[in-house]
């Protein structure tokens, strides 16, 4: 009699796994419904530059070795400059799902026809500015406008540039565009404010040029120290690298006069891959945006989907140069990141499944 209860019990535990699963499985088919995979890419701007400063180019992905966290890495996408983009590996089959990256069917191929000269080499890339406009500007306030507006015009084919100024709050001036002429009116149209909220405002800035897919940088121009932030300069510090975005500073002479300032300048721009300037004079400011331009220039884009790795906080990345004939250059480059849960997500379209790749 326990035979036939067991026998009878399990019947109908199948019975209603398969009422559930079916269904489900039909519903899927029926609607066209798809799943959409995120897969990690980690994107890093490479500067090298030799003993004396100079760029060094025509360098090739196999001169480049990467860790995260000691762990190797392969290349997936290598892009010098002006260059054309490079895949050399295709979305992997599997990757590390605890990490955050989930299985994907197949790859992409990103190859773009090579560009030629200084601002093709930057086309693609959304450029955000962000100006300080507290009452640390009131002397120098038109001749940084004039800095800024002549940078805004020398990037020609840039994809897209924001203009954003910043005092106590936030103000975007010019949201992300390709209108030249109307990012230069919103520099033209700000005006001094009161106390300055930098960290603040960065952080707002980081955000924003985060949720577009790309290549991005983010350029500070700034007269003083912060005073009024409730944001830590570590955490945003941590966000731009986290998301892959190069930092620039230009600080006047103003700023520099303040060491603590001058430090977190200096520390920010290092960590996150970008550099930083204080300038004496407006001659010196435009030099500085010169010097910005040519040094996204001279970049190397280099890609790779993370190796399995059960590390979910901070992950160290580790770039170095192979061989002897390198051992005397210098990079630069964002030294980490934190990566951030992957998702599925269902969308309804005929196709049995998709992948997107998701850049940090």
């Amino acid at each position: 009699m326990q035979k036939q209860l067991l026998a009878l019990s399990l019947a109908l535990l199948l019975a209603l796994l398969s009422d559930f699963s079916t269904p489900t499985i039909a519903q899927q088919g029926q609607s066209g419904t798809r799943l959409r995979v995120v897969v990690d890419l980690v994107q890093l701007n490479v500067a090298v530059t030799d003993s004396k400063g100079n760029y060094v180019t025509d360098l090739r992905p196999s001169d480049f070795n990467i860790t995260e966290d000691g762990i190797s890495e392969k290349i997936a996408n290598f892009e010098e400059g002006n260059g054309p983009t490079r895949t050399l590996v295709d979305i992997p089959e599997e990757t590390d799902a605890d990490a955050g990256a989930v299985s994907a069917a197949q790859g992409r191929d990103p190859t773009v026809d090579p560009l030629q000269g200084l601002n093709a080499a930057l086309a693609g890339a959304d450029v955000f500015i962000l100006f300080d406009t507290s009452n640390y500007m009131y002397r120098g306030f038109v001749f940084a406008q004039d800095a800024i507006s002549d940078f805004i015009r020398s990037l020609e084919t840039v994809d897209k540039v924001a203009f954003y100024s910043y005092s106590r709050n936030l103000s975007r001036a010019a949201p992300l565009t390709a209108d030249r002429a109307g990012v230069v009116r919103g520099v033209r149209t700000t005006v001094a404010g009161d106390d300055a909220a930098l960290y603040n405002c960065l952080l707002l800035t980081v955000k924003d040029a985060a949720r577009y897919p790309g290549r991005k940088v983010v350029v500070v121009f700034s007269n003083g120290p912060d005073n009024a932030s409730m944001v830590p300069p570590e955490d945003v510090t941590e966000l731009a690298q986290s998301v892959g975005i190069p930092v620039y500073m230009i600080s006047t002479r103003e700023a520099q006069l303040e060491p603590v300032s001058t430090a977190v300048f200096e520390r920010m721009s290092a960590a996150t891959g970008g550099k930083a300037y204080f300038a004496g004079s407006w001659r010196d400011e435009k030099k500085a945006f010169a010097s910005i331009r040519n040094d996204l220039a001279h970049l190397y884009l280099l890609s790779y989907y993370p190796a399995p790795n059960p590390n979910r906080g901070w992950r160290t990345i580790t770039v170095k140069l192979a061989g002897d004939r390198l051992k005397k250059c210098h990079i630069r480059t964002r030294n980490g990141y934190r990566p951030q849960p992957a998702h599925l997500s269902a969308v309804g379209t005929p196709a049995a499944q998709s992948n997107s790749v998701r850049d940090r």
